[in-house]
């Protein structure tokens, strides 16, 4: 049979040649960004700025949709009834949100939005990451985007000072990073915060512990134990920071102390601090070690310091050696043994002059608990294992660990299945209600 016979019964049986659907979707995608941007031109020139200030954010919205469809009507643009919504949905999120993130953010079971480019958008959704047809109009577009988060919260981010963290006002953490430190053009991360904050009971339907464990850890803030979360980059610190938080007496006086603010806790007496970058001079850095040193003559009854990454690590060992009992706070570690080599070390590089074996015996005495989170390969967040300060042998940190997670199968799609083991040894935290 002849080539283009061939290629003819293809057609026919609907098997059309390869890249032309792609093509034509791409030519389709290109129209309406086009499109996009026409209506947006003439949605400036025509606004009454003054007018629209003036209305409450929901009729606004209904004013600038209004605007659109009558900018659609003038302009005889022709497009499907599907097109036109989206093209005037994306129109409003342009006018007065985020642009092409609103409907990630509109979507609760998103936990994560990873912006690796203008044209390359990842979600993390049930614990497992997948990519998004969500793009910006260009790296100008994108950065845009990043200035107008940044700028809610008294920060800046241009060519002088191309990284940033900030938060939306939700309270999720943004990061994000541009040329000429981000190679391929700008890049941001969004990590997620419910509206609802979990709940204890939570972290129990989505197995990252149990009935008993919860117990213990609720025990363990209630009998004022120093706690140390840790667990690598997005294994569930700081949700879980926030749930043992919830479990504070609601008459005690908290200080919260974040890079970024990020923490939800439910009490009242709550004062909430977060450092500050420099300003444009280089003067007017505000760092952890600065607060902390700060909330200490703030009476606190609790210090919850969102993450310990520095300098401060000295002065936060001396807060709960020094009757500030009950503190919390996390630390980027694999291990329980590896979190106490990383508190060491971050000691040593603020504090050369102190001894091992002085700095040793301030992490022994301050801490009690320390407790390892991990997000394992189905995205479940689990705690791996939840270890007990137990004292010193030969300037080395004892360690019981009282519960851990023992993987048994794992099923055909990856699911985990397992249990969480409990050791025999009696934690010492129970002492404190018997």
């Amino acid at each position: 049979m002849p080539l283009s016979d061939r290629l003819f019964k293809k057609k026919l049986a609907g098997e059309p040649v390869q890249g032309s659907i792609a093509q034509a979707e791409e030519k389709r995608r290109r129209h309406l960004q086009e499109i996009k941007i026409k209506i947006h031109r003439s949605l400036i020139d025509r606004m009454n700025l003054d007018a629209l200030m003036a209305l409450d954010i929901d009729e606004a919205h209904k004013e600038v949709g209004l605007i659109v469809r009558v900018l659609f009507d003038e302009l005889k643009i022709a497009v499907t009834a599907t097109e036109r919504e989206t093209v005037i949905k994306e129109v409003v999120d342009e006018t007065f949100g985020l642009g092409p993130l609103e409907p990630l953010l509109s979507d609760p079971d998103i936990d994560e939005i990873l912006i690796n480019n203008a044209t390359n958008v990842y979600i993390e959704k049930f614990g497992k990451l997948q990519k998004t047809t969500v793009e910006f109009k260009d790296d100008d577009h994108l950065k845009h985007i990043i200035a107008r988060i940044v700028a809610r919260v008294g920060r800046r981010i241009d060519e002088s000072s191309p990284m940033v963290d900030a938060r939306l006002a939700d309270g999720s953490r943004v990061n994000a990073i541009i040329p000429p430190l981000a190679i391929d053009g700008p890049a941001m991360s969004i990590r997620r915060f419910k509206k609802i904050p979990f709940k204890p009971e939570d972290m129990v339907r989505r197995k990252t512990l149990n009935d008993r464990i919860l117990h213990l850890l609720e025990i363990a803030v209630k009998s004022k134990k120093n706690i140390l979360i840790s667990g690598g980059t997005g294994s569930g610190k700081t949700t879980l920071l926030n749930i043992l938080s919830s479990f504070i007496p609601y008459d005690e006086r908290i200080i919260t102390i974040e890079d970024a603010a990020e923490l939800q806790l439910q009490q009242e007496h709550v004062v909430r601090l977060e450092t500050r970058p420099v300003n444009l001079e280089g003067k007017g850095r505000v760092s952890q070690c600065d607060l902390l040193k700060n909330a200490l003559r703030m009476r606190p009854d609790r210090i919850v310091l969102g993450e310990v990454r520095g300098e401060e690590a000295l002065d936060m060992l001396q807060a709960m050696n020094t009757g500030h009992e009950g503190s919390l706070t996390t630390v980027h570690a694999n291990t329980p043994r590896d979190t106490i080599s990383r508190l060491e070390t971050m000691v040593s590089m603020g504090n050369s002059s102190l001894s091992h074996n002085a700095i040793i015996r301030q992490i022994e005495s301050a801490f009690h608990l320390i407790v390892q989170i991990r997000r394992y390969p189905d995205g479940v967040r689990r705690i791996e294992s939840i270890s007990e300060v137990a004292g010193l042998e030969n300037d080395v940190i004892s360690l019981n660990e009282l519960v851990s997670f023992k993987q048994k199968s794992t099923d055909s799609d990856g699911t985990i299945h397992g249990e969480f083991v409990f050791s025999d040894v009696r934690p010492k935290v129970l002492d404190a209600i018997f």
